[in-house]
């Protein structure tokens, strides 16, 4: 890196700080653009959740997914697949449990979406 690249580098960096510097105190001097900046970012925090929302679905899925196929290779070999002191009842009652949870956290998504929408 030379000194002509470091010098623009610090010369954007300066011109970013007081642009920013500058549409912040735009914001909060004017109500009608502060009001439209904070609904920008409701907007925006609103389309992640949504985005997040949908991608744990999908991990969800692939998790579950991964879990039937890893509980089908045990059940098919011969070596018992748990410890003595856990039967596969008990790991069913956890993955029913974790389920449980998943949906709870889930539902939760869904309300804290619904209140932003609000």
């Amino acid at each position: 890196m030379n000194t002509d690249t470091i010098f623009l580098l610090l010369q954007q960096s300066f011109r970013v700080g007081v642009g920013l510097t500058a549409s912040i105190l735009e914001t909060l001097q004017d109500p009608q653009k502060r009001n439209q900046t904070l609904s920008e970012l409701q907007e925006e925090i609103a389309q992640k959740t949504e985005e997040w929302a949908k991608k744990g679905e999908i991990t969800e899925k692939e998790a579950r997914e991964f879990v039937d196929q890893w509980l089908k290779q045990q059940s098919s070999s011969k070596t018992p697949p748990y410890s003595s002191t856990k039967t596969k009842a008990d790991v069913g009652q956890e993955i029913q449990q974790l389920t449980e949870k998943i949906i709870t956290l889930r539902q939760e998504l869904e309300d804290l979406r619904e209140k932003k929408k609000s």
